[in-house]
């Protein structure tokens, strides 16, 4: 039904942030988002995320292209997507044990709680702050240029409900 392939790329955070990353202009697309100060891993944040870049030295940007093999409606290919961003999650967890000081950088938004709902709405702290990570757009990298310009792939979007050929997921291990 479909299949994966896995992409990594090493680019110095400095770098990365100069050619990557526009706080400001991520951070009016995360505005427009029914997550924006509702989810935990989402802005605003009572942090400054060029600050947070700062704090590292390398990313190990990480890719999945999700690659539909056939044709699946909307709702399956976004249940696969669910299930490769889980697998992605649970490598780039190894990857933090393995380079002590390190911190994974999640595809797209926080999904630790969706059936449940995210406690932020509620005032409440998170229920998985070991576990919940920042994506790279979250913190405003640009994550289409990333995969374009790193991963050499073109994002696909859904168009009037038709599911694209493929999906990319990008997320990353910020290293000390």
């Amino acid at each position: 039904m479909y299949t994966v392939e896995k992409k990594e790329c090493t680019i110095s955070v400095p770098e990365y942030v100069e050619n990557y990353v526009n706080v400001e202009e991520f951070l009016e697309y995360c505005k427009e988002c029914k997550n924006y100060d509702k989810v935990w891993s989402c802005p605003s944040y009572d942090f400054n995320p060029e600050d947070y870049w700062k704090q590292y030295r390398e990313l190990v940007v990480t890719a999945r292209k999700i690659i539909f093999l056939e044709d699946v409606d909307q709702k399956r290919s976004y249940e696969i997507m669910h299930e490769v961003k889980e697998d992605m999650s649970r490598e780039l967890y190894e990857m933090e044990k393995q380079h002590p000081g390190s911190v994974s950088l999640s595809a797209g938004s926080c999904s630790l709680c969706r059936e449940e709902g995210c406690t932020r709405s509620k005032g409440e702290p998170c229920r998985h702050p070991n576990l919940m990570r920042y994506s790279i757009e979250s913190v405003g990298g640009n994550v289409g240029l990333t995969v374009s310009k790193l991963m050499g792939y073109e994002l696909e979007w859904v168009e009037e409900g038709k599911v694209p050929s493929y999906f990319v997921l990008v997320g990353g291990l910020l290293k000390k």
